[in-house]
C-alpha cells in the first residue's frame, strides 16, 4: 500500500462516464471516462480510496471496476475493495511461484510502529464501523508504556521512539489532524492493512517482554506496503 499524501486529484472533476471514455487530449487513446481515471490514479497513489474522501472517485470506481482492476493487474497490482466500509487501494500482487516487481514501495516497522499500529487498529474495532475514531497522542503513548521493560531505565529513549512512530503513522496517513488541537482521527483503512502477522508480532514480543527481557528497539518483522 503506497502512502502518498498527495491529494491533487480530488476536486470535482469535470462530468464524464466511463462510456464517454478517452479524448480528453489530442492523441488521447485511453478508454475510461474521466472520473474513472482520476479513482486509478488515487489508488496508485494512495493511501487509499473512500466513498467519504473522495465520493465522486467512489462511484467511478464501482462503475468501472472491472476495467479499473485490469489497469492495475497490469502494473502488478491488486485492488482491494470494502464495500461495506466504502474503502478501496491497491497493493501488490502476491504470487507465490513467481517473481514479479514490487511496484508500490513498502516501510518497515519497528517494534514500536507496530505496537502502535496494533493499539489504533483496535481502537477502530471497538467502534461501530460508522463513528469517527478519535484518539489523543498522549493517551495512546500512555497505552504503550506497557511495552517498556522492567529493566528500562531510559524513558526519555522511549518517549522519542513513540514520537517517531506517531509521526511515521501521521505520514503514511493512518492519523489525520481533526479541527480540535492535538486530536487525530484513525483512518478506517488500518482495519484492511493491519493483519494478523503483525498482529502476531506484537503479541510473541509482550510475551517476550512479559518474561522479563529487554525492550528492543530493533525492527520486528512487520511493513506497511
Amino acid at each position: 500500500m503506497s502512502f502518498n499524501t498527495d491529494e491533487s486529484i480530488t476536486a470535482d472533476p469535470p462530468t464524464h462516464t466511463s462510456d464517454a471514455g478517452g479524448g480528453l487530449w489530442d492523441g488521447d487513446t485511453g478508454t475510461l471516462g474521466d472520473a474513472s481515471r482520476r479513482a486509478l490514479v488515487q489508488l496508485y497513489r494512495g493511501p487509499f480510496l473512500s466513498a467519504e474522501r473522495h465520493g465522486h472517485l467512489w462511484a467511478a470506481l464501482l462503475n468501472d471496476e472491472r476495467e479499473i482492476r485490469s489497469r492495475l493487474a497490469d502494473a502488478y497490482l491488486e485492488l482491494v475493495i470494502d464495500v461495506e466500509s466504502q474503502l478501496a487501494f491497491a497493493r501488490n500482487a502476491q504470487a507465490p511461484d513467481t517473481d514479479i516487481p514490487k511496484v508500490m514501495r513498502s516501510h518497515p516497522l519497528t517494534f514500536m510502529d507496530t505496537a502502535m499500529l496494533l493499539h489504533l487498529r483496535q481502537q477502530l474495532l471497538h467502534g461501530d464501523g460508522r463513528e469517527r475514531v478519535i484518539v489523543g497522542k498522549d493517551e495512546v503513548a500512555d497505552q504503550l508504556q506497557v511495552y517498556r521493560g522492567a529493566d528500562d531505565s531510559d524513558p526519555a529513549g522511549f518517549a522519542k521512539r513513540i514520537n517517531s512512530s506517531w509521526q511515521k503513522m501521521s505520514t503514511y496517513g493512518i492519523l489525520a489532524a481533526t479541527s480540535t488541537e492535538d486530536r487525530f482521527e484513525v483512518s478506517p483503512v488500518l482495519r484492511l492493512i493491519f493483519g494478523a502477522d503483525e498482529i502476531a508480532a506484537v503479541q510473541a514480543e509482550y510475551r517476550r517482554l512479559a518474561n522479563g527481557r529487554n525492550l528492543s528497539p530493533e525492527p520486528v518483522k512487520g511493513e506497511l506496503a
